[in-house]
Order: structure tokens, then sequence, then C-alpha cells
């Protein structure tokens, strides 16, 4: 079974999130933040992670960097999400390592159509 790391500040769209990828066949876990999601990633490198931008203590942007620097950092896929859709962001995320980007708010079926773009599903 596939993993997924599940990475932002509102437990509400943790669960949301969670819900749609394991209806999707993954396994999920979670982070409010981009430490604790570093440190999940040092314990057990996921094969996915969504991840918002806007976050405290670490934002998605500053995860990235540290995620794709780290040993296996490259592997993950990398799904950003984010409620700016300015082409702005969108290139400063694809330029961070993110493999594809959604809008919030998102449903299952944008979920699995860019996890499909991606070769997650």
């Amino acid at each position: 079974m596939k993993t997924c790391l599940v990475v932002d500040d509102s437990g509400v769209i943790r669960k949301v999130a969670r819900r749609i990828l394991e209806q999707m066949s993954f396994d999920c876990s979670e982070a409010e933040n981009g430490l604790i999601a570093l440190d999940a990633c040092k314990a057990r490198m996921p094969d996915a992670v969504l991840l918002d931008w806007n976050m405290p203590v670490m934002s998605g942007i500053d995860f990235l960097k540290g995620l794709r620097a780290m040993p296996g950092g490259d592997k993950p896929k990398v799904v950003l999400c984010t409620t700016n859709n300015d082409m702005k962001h969108i290139v400063e995320a694809l330029g961070a390592g993110a493999d594809e980007y959604i809008m919030k708010p998102f449903d299952h079926d944008i979920v699995q159509a860019k996890f499909a773009q991606i070769g997650l599903v």
C-alpha cells in the first residue's frame, strides 16, 4: 500500500484529505506544520505528500526545500495545495520541487486526477 503524508495546519482539511486518500487506498499519516512533517519524513519517507502552502512554524515551500535536500527526499511525489492561484506562486512551487499544484477547496475527483497525473494511481 502506498503512503501519503498530509501536511496542513487545519485539522478539518487533514481529516477531509485523509478520507479522500484512504478511499484511494493510501495509508495516511498527518502533520500540522512543515517542521513536524520533516521529522515524519526522516522517520519514514512517504510515497506522496499532500502539502499546504501557508502554515505556522514552517511553510509548505520551506518544508519542500528541506524535503528535497534530504537523502531520499527526491522520491516522494508532492502536491502543493493553496488558496492562491497566481502564476508566480505556481512557478515558485514547481521550482521548489512540487510535482503538482491544486487549489483549495478540493474534492475527491480533483485529488484523484492530480495523483493520476503524477503516476500515483
